[in-house]
């Protein structure tokens, strides 16, 4: 039946041009966003899962920002706590030599003296960001130092922020309000680190005016042999302490390193992952969009051909 008020050819024509118009559109969308999912309209549950594993890896940046500024801390420590060990196998050297029989051990001493005024500037320069991991003036311990390691979201869902920490108990070289908290500044007890019973007696390296007990390692022409070695064993002991916390750092140093590198890869494969949720494959929605210019074109075509074929009725009244 042929109708003048309802042209079912053109209705048909005009809803395949609408659905065609519609695919061209999304296409479009696609091709100038680079996303197949772009918002929660496009897919709810890719877009949520994209969406969250965004701002995981915005934290994981950060975590890579604060664990170079940890890196640098650790390194500043450790930079200057390698300066004193040298230092110290110097006085210690210095130590030694002073028990040749005849040796200016006034001399030496004022070797000595310059030597714990490289050891307190080591110490001192020590500070990166306001924090100084070996010297310390405050009334209470610096107590334990974190590095931001990780972000990790766990599988029910939560988050925490997984630290690498460092107790300062293990690297302070000097303490000004207690001495004995210092490797520099406190005093130790000769005759537990040698087997000469005759070595005895307290002493320490530095005084910083802090009320150290014991005697302070100094030596002059009238210092004997048996002082000597008991200031040797003294200056032994501290020398691997100091070791033992460089290696400490060194270690902590590795860890951060090692961190780092995890850190950055897990970034790099989170966006791959989030990629593969979200973005469009543009060899697919170039060539689709091509197809749907193409469907376009051919719709408004078939469009013009139903709306013309009504005209044809007027043939039928003329005369």
């Amino acid at each position: 039946m042929t109708s003048i008020l309802t042209n079912s050819a053109a209705m048909a024509a005009l809803q395949t041009l609408r659905s065609i118009d519609n695919g061209l559109e999304t296409t479009q969308a696609r091709v100038s966003s680079g996303l197949r999912v772009e918002t929660a309209a496009d897919n709810a549950a890719y877009w949520s899962i994209a969406t969250t594993m965004r701002s995981d890896n915005r934290a994981i940046s950060t975590v890579a920002d604060a664990l170079g500024l940890g890196a640098a801390k650790v390194d500043t420590a450790y930079t200057s706590l390698e300066n004193v060990i040298d230092v110290m196998s110097e006085i210690k050297a210095k130590l030694v030599a002073a028990r040749e029989p005849g040796v200016d051990k006034t001399k030496i001493n004022d070797e000595i003296k310059e030597l714990k005024n490289q050891l307190v500037s080591a110490a001192q320069s020590a500070s990166f960001s306001g924090e100084n991991w070996l010297y310390n003036t405050g009334l209470d311990p610096l107590g334990v130092k974190s590095v931001v390691a990780s972000f990790v979201r766990s599988a029910d869902g939560n988050v925490k922020v997984a630290t690498l920490d460092f107790d300062t108990a293990n690297s302070v070289l000097i303490d000004i309000e207690d001495p004995d908290r210092g490797y520099l500044t406190m005093s130790v007890d000769a005759s537990l680190h040698t087997s000469d019973p005759a070595v005895t007696g307290d002493y320490y390296l530095i005084d910083m005016g802090g009320g150290a007990t014991g005697d302070e390692i100094a030596i002059d022409n009238s210092t004997d042999y048996a002082t000597l070695d008991a200031m040797i064993s003294v200056t032994d002991f501290i020398l691997k302490e100091l070791t033992n916390a460089a290696s400490t750092l060194g270690a902590i140093t590795t860890r951060i390193e090692m961190q780092e590198s995890f850190v950055a890869t897990l970034g790099d494969v989170i966006d791959k992952g989030i990629g593969r949720l979200v973005d469009a494959d543009m060899n697919e929605e170039s060539t689709r969009l091509k197809a749907l210019q193409t469907q376009q074109q051919l719709g408004i075509q078939s469009l013009s051909i139903a709306n013309s074929s009504a005209e044809n009725i007027l043939q039928l009244f003329r005369q």
